[in-house]
């Protein structure tokens, strides 16, 4: 029974320092900047109220990266990775073409 205990401990610490790793590695994952290659194929801007309507009709206000599916992180965090921009982080307030409003 004591080996049993012991496994969990230890499993259990494991897993935990897998995730706070994880945490900080994407807490370090660099930030996407209007001038990659990327976001200029995407019209990224760090400031949705910025978008050029004219270019991106798609645009409405009230659309920005906290509120996409495709924004891993909270709705409150100021970055947070995308994988439209390979994992780089996206600004919460910042917009790009590939918005897609959360369910």
């Amino acid at each position: 029974m004591k080996s049993s205990r012991r496994s969990f401990l230890i499993t259990s610490l494991g897993v935990a320092t897998t995730v706070a790793l994880s945490r900080q590695a994407f807490a370090d994952a660099p930030k996407a900047t209007e001038a990659d290659p990327t976001s200029q194929a995407l019209g990224y801007k760090l400031d949705a109220t910025k978008v050029d309507k004219a270019k991106f009709a798609k645009y409405a206000p009230g659309q920005d990266c906290s509120n996409c599916t495709f924004y891993q992180g909270k709705a409150t965090d100021a970055f947070a990775p995308c994988p439209m921009f390979g994992g780089k982080q996206v600004a919460g307030k910042g917009w790009c073409s590939a918005y897609n409003k959360k369910a």
